[in-house]
């Protein structure tokens, strides 16, 4: 009874917050924010004081001077806050989260289960100032029904660019593992492939499932149970044929890569952004510069894993383990590495390894690795939103754009944890949070 109880509880919160969180009426259509400090733009890192930010039809229609709107509309007063775009989390997975029973949530929950499971996940990254998402990695049936869902205004959460089964190799991170041999193909994804073909085959049915963007396992993974190692696993012969496949389709190519091997070979495949990169190179510096180019650090997962690996109540797998201790402890290494090389980096956590409505501790991390707080900013508005191809849409406060903001106490340009506390919370012109 505990999970169903748990589930209807999610769902009971997100339908009370969703009926509070309704559009405006005939009468409030127009809002006016008033904002005492404003970064519309971060690529610019200028913030302007006293503005008032005038929203019309769920869009940015002006942005005044001063603070007015009084007796005009619907007025929300952040005239102590600081504002900022909605921030982007470029790696989540929606229906799941790591915990003790983890490999039994893998064979008894249904797709319908997840999604409403995805559901209450949703609107904790909303919640947490997270207003567009990439979910890089959910059963097809579960994430993509939440994405219209969401889109539908039936759940409140974030704009979800959902990428559903992961391609991958037979055996390796990303297809079933650990199990007895018919559970094993039963569970398998039909996104799992071997050979250019097949591989070219495994592209064009998640595109044709519905998937935004395409994301594949180039190399190893540390929650895979199975001892294969961190190393590439697609020969370059499928990695060719997969990113061509998924750029015919129109449709870019984001890789789970640790190894340098795995990570090199993508890029030179043509591939659009790699996820983790914990053991990149010289070289790959140099592939990433390629333009359009991005890496997406996930140095909160790597964090996540090491500690729980280490701690008495490990719940990891023996497998598990010894590739989160190799792997998490190198990342933040990594992250400063290829900063310092001049990569572009582009927001993302891999939440659902760690706690959903936790995203905004990446912030700190990518500090910690040497980005200064207002990169970091950049990371998750302008970087992630042109990383995604939606920067008509997210990362920044502008008219016409979609009204998606957020705003905090104290200044995140001084202290970037202040964003780990998010006060107020719109997307689409519809108030989410007001604290």
């Amino acid at each position: 009874m505990k999970p169903l109880k748990w589930i209807a509880g999610v769902m009971s919160l997100a339908t009370a917050s969703f009926a509070v969180a309704q559009g405006p009426t005939p009468n409030e259509a127009t809002r006016f924010v008033q904002a005492g400090r404003l970064l519309a733009d971060p690529a610019t890192g200028r913030v302007e004081q006293n503005k008032t930010l005038v929203i019309r039809d769920g869009r940015v229609a002006e942005i005044r001077d001063g603070f007015v709107g009084e007796g005009q509309g619907t007025v929300i007063d952040l005239r102590d806050a600081f504002v900022l775009p909605g921030l982007i989390d470029s790696h989540v997975h929606l229906t799941g989260e790591q915990n003790p029973n983890s490999r039994l949530d893998e064979v008894t929950r249904s797709s319908a289960e997840q999604a409403m499971i995805g559901a209450g996940f949703a609107h904790k990254t909303l919640m947490a100032g997270f207003t567009t998402v990439a979910d890089l990695g959910a059963e097809n049936n579960a994430i993509f029904a939440l994405r219209e869902a969401v889109q539908r205004g039936d759940v409140p959460g974030p704009r979800i660019i959902a990428a559903g089964s992961a391609v991958s190799v037979h055996g390796g991170h990303g297809d079933a593992n650990g199990f007895r041999d018919d559970i094993l193909h039963l569970l398998s994804p039909t996104s799992v492939c071997s050979g250019a073909d097949d591989c070219m085959r495994a592209v064009r049915l998640q595109v044709r499932a519905g998937a935004d963007i395409i994301k594949i396992t180039a190399t190893g993974g540390v929650l895979s149970n199975t001892a294969a190692g961190l190393a590439q696993q697609f020969s370059d012969a499928e990695l060719a044929a997969i990113v061509q496949a998924a750029h015919r389709m129109g449709r870019q190519v984001t890789a789970h890569a640790h190894g340098v091997d795995g990570i090199n070979a993508f890029l030179k495949a043509g591939g659009d952004s790699v996820e983790h990169g914990t053991y990149l190179d010289a070289e790959s510096i140099r592939l990433f510069k390629r333009p359009g180019t991005y890496l997406v650090p996930t140095l909160l997962a790597g964090d996540f894993v090491a500690r729980v690996a280490a701690s008495p109540g490990n719940f990891l797998t023996p497998a598990q383990t010894a590739k989160a201790l190799e792997a998490g402890p190198k990342m933040l290494d990594m992250a400063r590495r290829a900063h310092e090389g001049g990569v572009h980096i582009a927001f993302g956590t891999d939440t659902g390894v760690s706690a959903h409505g936790d995203n905004a501790q990446e912030f700190a991390l990518l500090v910690k690795a040497g980005l200064t707080p207002l990169e970091a900013i950049q990371a998750a508005t302008i970087s992630a939103a042109a990383h995604l191809k939606i920067a008509d849409q997210a990362g920044k406060i502008t008219v016409g754009m979609p009204a998606d903001m957020v705003a905090v106490s104290g200044d995140p340009l001084s202290d970037v944890r202040t964003l780990e506390k998010m006060r107020f919370v719109m997307k689409g012109g519809t108030v989410y949070r007001a604290d």
